[in-house]
């Protein structure tokens, strides 16, 4: 079936941001379905206004006020008869950042069969009282799911499947009022269709209208969550045995970040005020209590300890068997990396850092072009882009991927005003990003990328290269970037040594030719390379080695073998902040 979206906006007593929505999503080229539930006449002379106006402007109207999950309903059964596979719900208060639209609809076209959803980033405008109340629906969602997947259930910014959706809708007896969204979600989850978040800026305006009303719709969200959990009773079995198939063959990005916002803030304002010891002492329980809860991450820690031990002994490394032990110390030296990442940003003359080969860096720069940094997620490179912020003459474009990692994102950004300066979102690399990036170098800047993930795209090839004794998928983006880029690559690590960080660098190769003949078995090579400098610093510092999934067998969307390689578009793959997964 082709993907075919259109919107679903349900309005109730909302004209004042009407005009302005429709005209936005119709410049996404969206069909509009406005569904008017029992509005006042003032609001119902916009929607006739809209609808006499064209353009794919389509209003329903109900009998009455028959709620909000009820007027979605009716408009996914209308968008469904018009023909379409999938649709955008769009509250009308003018909360959401259309801006995301065309990344949420990518995002539906890309996973066709799942729910797409945005997860709301809060700014200041956001009441406390609701802010912090949504937790409680997710702890509730949590448990009704067995699981972490479902990070938001109550955003109205989504975009549905409108077979499974609708298939729900008429089996089962859903909310129709304000407990709508959460219950589709759990319902929708329970049957296999799952979820994907895409970060999204929520405001709540002055003047913006709520409906919501706090007995009657909180007394509805209670009815419905107590019929969830004894829904969720018998299905126990099944939500454990999906459980586990999901941790056997999920992708990296595709992890549940762990933790939460206000651990994060919590301890950077211990840090902050009671200093490193301290926090330390409040970070042990956090550690334990991750490495208990966390199989997925265990079991990654202790494959990793075992691949790299016979390597360890070589180069006479501090002991790193596969032993409890040493995962504990494993998920400890990555939480202590988290927390010196944050205080990087917030106040980085607390953290020491020594650059060696610092003059050869800038020698490389100051000949009038930059270079390719191709680091991994070994080490702790936030903390070098934290100070690479304050160093003249050093301007680092860091290539990332942090949709699986918003909440460490959100506290980053909250302590530095520059912590997204030089931070360029992607997740597919075409031409108009490639020049801009060949313009940056030209001017001397440098750009940033890790090597050791496989791509987020389904389409992205991969190349299987050694590691550790190992074959390993590893993604080809690097050295097509480099080929691209034309000018120097070097390899660049920042590992936690004595007092503080050391940064390595070290010069990977002049230029990087993909010839056209043959391309594939150059990017083995130097796939191959990559993973031979990757294997000898891991061997090196066993423990600073944070990719806690299963590295060999990432059997995510992004396991394509090489089918031949176009120079114009390139798959990458994200540093992003380096979030337990």
């Amino acid at each position: 079936m082709n993907f075919k979206a259109c919107a679903v906006i349900p309005v109730y007593n909302q004209h004042a941001c009407l005009v302005q929505i429709a005209a936005r999503l119709r410049a996404c080229d969206l069909a509009c379905i406005f569904v008017d539930d029992g509005s006042n006449a003032t609001t119902k002379t916009v929607l006739s206004n809209l609808a006499c106006s064209g353009a794919g402007m389509e209003c329903l109207t109900l009998p009455g006020n028959q709620g909000k999950g009820a007027a979605v309903l009716a408009g996914l059964e209308r968008a469904a008869q018009r023909g379409y596979s999938h649709a955008l719900q769009v509250d009308a208060d003018g909360q959401h950042d259309l801006d995301d639209v065309p990344a949420l609809l990518r995002l539906a076209e890309t996973h066709f069969e799942k729910l797409i959803s945005g997860l709301p980033v809060f700014d200041n405008s956001a009441p406390r009282v609701r802010f912090y109340g949504r937790y409680l629906t997710h702890i509730l969602v949590w448990i009704e799911t067995l699981s972490l997947r479902l990070r938001d259930s109550m955003c109205g910014f989504r975009v549905y499947p409108l077979a499974a959706t609708l298939a729900l809708a008429h089996s089962v007896k859903l909310g129709r009022r304000m407990q709508f969204d959460s219950e589709v979600m759990v319902r929708l989850d329970w049957r296999g269709v799952e979820s994907v978040f895409l970060p999204t800026r929520v405001r709540y305006p002055a003047d913006g209208v709520s409906h919501f009303r706090y007995f009657t719709d909180n007394l509805h969200m209670g009815w419905m969550h107590l019929r969830l959990f004894l829904g969720m009773l018998p299905r126990i079995p099944m939500l454990l045995r999906r459980k586990f198939a999901r941790h056997r063959a999920r992708h990296w990005a595709q992890l549940p970040e762990r933790g939460s916002v206000l651990g994060i803030r919590i301890l950077g304002a211990v840090y902050a005020r009671c200093g490193r010891r301290a926090s330390h002492l409040l970070l042990m329980p956090v550690v334990f209590y991750f490495l208990i809860t966390h199989p997925l991450a265990r079991r990654a820690s202790r494959q990793f300890l075992t691949a790299v031990q016979p390597y360890t002994h070589a180069l006479a490394t501090r002991d790193a068997r596969p032993t409890w032990r040493n995962s504990f110390r494993h998920f400890w030296r990555f939480a202590v990396a988290n927390l010196d990442m944050l205080v990087a940003w917030r106040r980085p003359g607390q953290v020491t850092v020594h650059f060696p080969a610092r003059d050869q860096l800038v020698t490389a720069v100051n000949r009038g072009q930059g270079v390719l940094l191709i680091s991994a997620h070994l080490g702790n490179l936030e903390v070098t882009r934290a100070l690479a912020t304050r160093e003249r003459g050093l301007k680092v474009n860091a290539l990332v991927y942090t949709r699986h990692a918003y909440k460490s994102n959100t506290v980053l950004d909250e302590v530095s005003e520059a912590y997204n300066l030089r931070l360029i979102q992607v997740q597919e690399l075409g031409p108009d990003t490639a020049v801009m990036l060949r313009e940056k170098v030209a001017a001397g800047e440098l750009v940033a990328i890790v090597g050791d993930r496989t791509p987020v795209s389904a389409a992205s090839p991969v190349v299987q290269a050694d590691f550790l004794g190992q074959p390993a998928p590893f993604a080809v983006g690097p050295y097509v970037l480099a080929h691209v880029l034309e000018c120097p690559v070097y390899l660049f690590f920042c590992i936690a040594e004595g007092d503080g960080y050391t940064i390595h660098l070290e010069p990977f190769a002049e230029r990087i030719h993909l010839p056209r003949r043959g391309s594939e078995a150059a990017l083995q090579a130097w796939a191959g390379r990559y993973a031979a400098r990757l294997a000898d610093y891991a061997a090196r510092f066993p423990l600073q080695w944070y990719n806690f999934y299963d590295f060999w067998a990432d059997r995510g969307p992004a396991a394509t073998r090489l089918r031949g390689i176009h120079h114009s578009k390139m798959d990458i793959h994200g540093q992003g902040s380096q979030t337990l997964a």
